[in-house]
């Protein structure tokens, strides 16, 4: 097995000894060459980003039409790249614009094998559980993740309200995108499984995958979920502060009612009022307000509403 990375060099090599042709960020004259020389198609990227079922997937005399997504790692999180798959003729042909972690480590997979992939259907074999692979370790780091925010909040080591909210939602829209990826991925092999171009002695290793794809799902589920709760906590936890900052506010309101009575009563210029001439009034009125407040404050702390 050899690679060969001149376009124009794949002129010289037989068509039945080759078994993967892949255009990674390729110039509009590139992709124009392959699609001439090989007489392929392949999707434009508003066609390969359709979600219908026919536009993902495609099954043409002995050609297989595939239109699929690839997670792209970024330094925050990752997004999606779609992929242009085309089998045909035992060979497979691949179009995208990143460089995905997906096709690097099958590239190694074939160096270090390269007796084990000898044909295109292989190849896109170990692509496809190259990818799942990936998926499963992202989503458990996201676990991982979410178990630390989660230890973070019970031990109240996080940040404000706002930010503990923004990285709960970011959290819910990764493992939404995740379970999207991971979705399209199942419906891409169950459509394999019953095509009849693709060959029957590799569906095995696709039964294989719709397996790990259900448990990673289940994952994905939990972490969902575990989310939902890690919201609900939250919200607790605000909800309580909440209540105490009012409590506080109610204590302090009945605390000083009393005093506030007593004021306003001395605070009355009617001549009558015996206090009026006294020389200890003012004296008295003070500590009379001050025993009325902690009066009113050890009632409640008796009743344990402190």
């Amino acid at each position: 097995m050899a690679k060969e990375s001149d376009i124009e060099a794949l002129r010289e090599i037989p068509m039945e000894q080759m078994i993967w042709v892949d255009l990674q960020n390729p110039t509009l004259e590139e992709k124009i060459t392959i699609e001439t020389y090989f007489d392929i198609k392949y999707s434009s990227e508003e066609e390969s980003q359709e979600i219908e079922m026919s536009s993902r997937f495609s099954e043409v005399e002995d050609e297989l039409i595939i239109n699929t997504n690839f997670l792209s790692l970024r330094e925050k999180g990752f997004d999606y790249c779609p992929v242009s798959i085309i089998l045909e003729k035992n060979i497979l042909f691949t179009y995208r614009d990143d460089d995905l972690k997906s096709f690097g480590e099958s590239v190694k997979k074939i160096k270090a094998s390269p007796g084990s992939y000898l044909s295109g259907p292989q190849i896109f074999l170990s692509l496809l559980e190259t990818a799942i692979d990936n998926d499963a370790d992202i989503i458990e780091k996201l676990a991982k993740n979410i178990a630390s925010l989660g230890q973070q909040m019970v031990l109240r080591k996080r940040g404000s309200d706002e930010e503990i909210l923004i990285q709960i939602s970011s959290f819910q829209n990764e493992t939404m995108s995740l379970r999207e990826n991971i979705i399209d991925k199942q419906r891409l092999i169950s459509s394999l499984m019953k095509s009849n171009s693709f060959p029957d002695e590799h569906k095995g290793l696709l039964r294989i995958m719709i397996r790990d794809i259900s448990s990673i799902l289940e994952h994905n589920k939990f972490a969902f979920e575990r989310l939902e709760y890690l919201q609900d906590t939250f919200m607790g936890f605000v909800n309580i502060e909440q209540n105490r900052i009012i409590k506080i506010f109610t204590v302090a309101t009945v605390a000083f009612m009393p005093p506030t009575l007593i004021a306003s009563i001395y605070g009355m210029n009617f001549r009558s009022m015996p206090e009026l001439d006294w020389e200890l009034g003012y004296g008295f009125a003070i500590a009379v307000m001050v025993l009325s407040s902690a009066f009113t404050l050890f009632y409640f702390k008796k009743k344990n509403w402190l």
